[in-house]
């Protein structure tokens, strides 16, 4: 549902088959699946142990001599199981989902240029036309009339029997090729003219105009201010959702190496663009060495002191110019340099996503087959609402974790890890209660707490 209320603009309208949004849903919902995964372990978790303790199974097993982590040791190995498929399935499978279903939204965004004209309706859409068609579907149209208005001393009235709409290959023009048409051209009225002596002569009323007809004709409408997409930028394969983590390493090698370079060779401009190292590396190059001594003589040293008036203001003035400069250049540099570092930040942010969700899997398994043992409830009553609200504790942590790490208040592997953190000594705690049979409240700090006054 957040998919569709975010897309709803792209699809509506299309004319998409149901083919079309199948394979758009399919691609997504790969995606969803680490997410989904979670609660599946937690609700199913809570529910098997909740089973065994409701109808004293449980019990049974630990009569007779088996303890808490012997009897989930059979599901603890399944749950490692389904965890390393996860992490395979979120580096493997979910890259190239990411890039199919980008690649196809893209596409659908594409197809809004066969829907902007409406039979039987004026379209404003694209600024400086007002197109209208009796009808037809699809890009192919009957009865067409396009009225252009871009300059504005000239109207323009194009009318056609027939007309199809496409698009060129590099999405900048939009073409109408027509058939049995005419073009109607009025051009605005002449200027006044003045006489020698300054007597103006009235101008002609009447608007020069032409009509011209043709048997087809191609009609070509410039693209450049209309948008029809939301972003190339999906499209690239290079994109950190869209790589595994062997790549995403091998990318992040790349960006550091390419940081370094850049910021080595701005270093360097900075340094040569320096008066005392130009002359330097001027004497290090020149092939005689007395000529390169001379160059850093004393006697060729210009003290700001004896310079005149003149002078003082015209090097004050300089050296403002150059400082100016150069602190443009390197507030250009850091503002460049963060946008790098937030770029590895996108990255590492999924490299560690990919590793996080692996193991938020096993601490659920924790948190929910000791709670099943204490609740002793199991069916789908209270296990799902035990779930369904802890599951909203976990999603509301990595959400926070997310959000704190694009926002660089907190690192890449901070916010990945948070809620990891955050549930393992709860699992801890929570196995710790349920292996030795008391209370969740049990332990002495917690019974410090919740002890009522009397």
């Amino acid at each position: 549902m957040q998919f569709f209320w975010k897309y709803i603009d792209d699809l509506m309208g299309k004319g998409l088959s149901i083919f079309v949004v199948t394979e758009l849903l399919f691609y997504v919902s790969a995606s969803l699946i680490p997410l989904a995964l979670p609660l599946a372990i937690l609700l199913s978790s809570i529910m098997t142990l909740g089973n065994l303790a409701e109808n004293n199974e449980l019990t049974a097993l630990k009569s007779s001599g088996l303890s808490l982590y012997r009897i989930i040791r059979p599901l603890t190995s399944i749950v490692l199981v389904i965890a390393l498929c996860t992490f395979l399935f979120a580096n493997y499978v979910i890259p190239v989902a990411n890039l199919k279903w980008h690649s196809l939204i893209y596409d659908i965004q594409n197809t809004k240029v066969a829907t902007i004209i409406t039979p039987g309706a004026y379209s404003r859409e694209l600024e400086g036309y007002a197109i209208k068609v009796d009808s037809g579907t699809g890009n192919e149209f009957e009865g067409v009339l396009i009225h252009d208005h871009t300059d504005p001393r000239e109207v323009k009235t194009i009318r056609a029997k027939y007309g199809k709409i496409y698009k060129s290959e590099n999405g900048k023009d939009l073409f109408f090729e027509l058939k049995d048409g005419s073009i109607m051209e009025e051009l605005a009225t002449t200027a006044p003219t003045y006489s020698n002596d300054g007597v103006a002569h009235s101008p002609n009323s009447n608007r020069p105009s032409r009509r011209s007809t043709f048997a087809q004709a191609t009609y070509k409408i410039d693209l450049s201010g209309f948008d029809l997409s939301r972003s190339q930028e999906d499209l690239f394969k290079d994109k950190y959702e869209m790589l595994n983590v062997f790549q995403i390493n091998h990318a992040l090698d790349s960006i550091r190496d390419n940081s370094a370079a850049i910021v080595n060779n701005f270093l360097l401009s900075i340094k040569n663009d320096h008066p005392y190292f130009m002359a330097k590396n001027f004497a290090l190059s020149s092939k005689d060495k007395d000529e390169a001594h001379s160059v850093h003589a004393p006697d060729t040293t210009i003290l700001f002191s004896k310079l005149s008036t003149e002078q003082k203001i015209a090097a004050i003035s300089s050296a403002q110019t150059r400082l100016r400069n150069k602190t443009k250049n390197i507030d250009s540099q850091i503002e460049f340099l963060n946008v790098l570092h937030r770029n590895i930040d996108k990255y590492l942010l999924e490299f560690h996503r990919k590793f996080a969700l692996t193991f938020a899997i096993i601490i659920l398994f924790f948190v929910g087959a000791p709670l099943g043992a204490i609740v002793r409830k199991g069916g789908f009553g209270a296990p799902v609402v035990i779930a369904a609200l802890l599951f909203m504790i976990y999603f509301v942590l990595i959400s926070v974790g997310d959000n704190l790490a694009r926002n660089e208040t907190l690192s890449p592997f901070m916010g990945m890890w948070f809620p990891s953190m955050t549930l393992t000594p709860i699992a801890i705690w929570l196995m710790r209660a349920a292996a030795a049979d008391r209370p969740v409240f049990s332990f002495p700090l917690i019974k410090g707490l919740f002890k009522r006054k009397s």
